[in-house]
């Protein structure tokens, strides 16, 4: 009797040791998650601001029918696995640093600010709320699953900002609500969106139109995005926060030495 009770109190302790065992390494696998690999070893990264340049993104023709952003996926497969940017994210961004090249030849925006925000807002499109259930771009550009905010009603530190698209992008009537991989609200879609990937419908949960409407949103009032005070300007213009400035900086410097951003 004795004995089959310690056999069953062993067996329970065993149970448990595996269930801890289970929990920690599910715990140290999330805790890889956006996170470099630990065995590279990785260069300080510059405080440069505006952030240092990334790789030059070679000239194609932004106005040709069809999704121009695909005409780079050499370039892109280049910077994927360096950058750990999804490589259909870093054509999207290449791409409307070329087109806002041309719309705002004033505005000097450079892909890697672009991705800095890109990082910040949703892990380039991976990123939304669920770390067991992430989502990543399909092949036309779309978070799977959507990325959709949290109300914003006034409460949990939001704005107050009632529907201003009748639920079209972001499933809520009542109010707006953050979406897509660069985090728009409709009614600033509404001034900023446009349609980069051909389609003729200006979309801010499709990464390209996402990263084109970013680019209007930054370079709006002509704003020179060399200068350090029209970079933080515009930064400050997507999001008011020293913190979420200095966060995008670290990435964008980060991306343009060619490697992920940490933090």
């Amino acid at each position: 009797m004795t004995q089959g009770l310690r056999r069953i109190g062993g067996c329970g302790l065993g149970i448990v040791l595996a269930i801890i065992l289970i929990i920690s390494l599910v715990a140290w696998s999330l805790s890889f998650l956006d996170k470099p690999s630990p065995f590279r070893q990785l260069s300080p990264v510059p405080e440069d601001l505006p952030p240092v340049g990334g790789a030059e993104v070679p000239n194609i023709d932004v106005e040709a029918p069809g999704r121009t952003a695909d005409k780079l996926t050499w370039w892109s497969d280049q910077l994927a696995d360096a950058t750990s940017i999804p490589a259909q994210a870093l054509r999207a961004y290449g791409n409307a640093e070329l087109i806002a090249r041309q719309s705002w030849p004033n505005c000097n925006l450079r892909w890697n600010t672009l991705a800095g925000i890109g990082w910040v807002e949703t892990r380039h499109g991976t990123y939304n709320g669920n770390i067991f259930h992430r989502s990543s771009l399909d092949e036309n550009g779309h978070p799977e699953p959507p990325i959709v905010g949290i109300p914003l009603d006034g409460t949990n530190n939001t704005t107050h900002v009632p529907d201003s698209d009748g639920g079209v992008f972001d499933g809520d009537t009542e109010f707006d609500r953050a979406v897509g991989p660069m985090q728009f609200i409709p009614s600033s879609w509404e001034h900023f969106g446009r349609d980069a990937n051909g389609d003729g419908v200006a979309d801010p949960n499709q990464i390209d139109d996402a990263a084109l409407g970013a680019a209007a949103l930054l370079c709006f009032g002509d704003r020179d995005l060399s200068t350090p005070e029209g970079w933080r300007s515009a930064i400050l213009n997507y999001n008011q926060s020293e913190d979420y400035l200095r966060k995008v900086a670290a990435a964008a410097n980060s991306y343009a030495i060619e490697q992920p951003a940490t933090s």
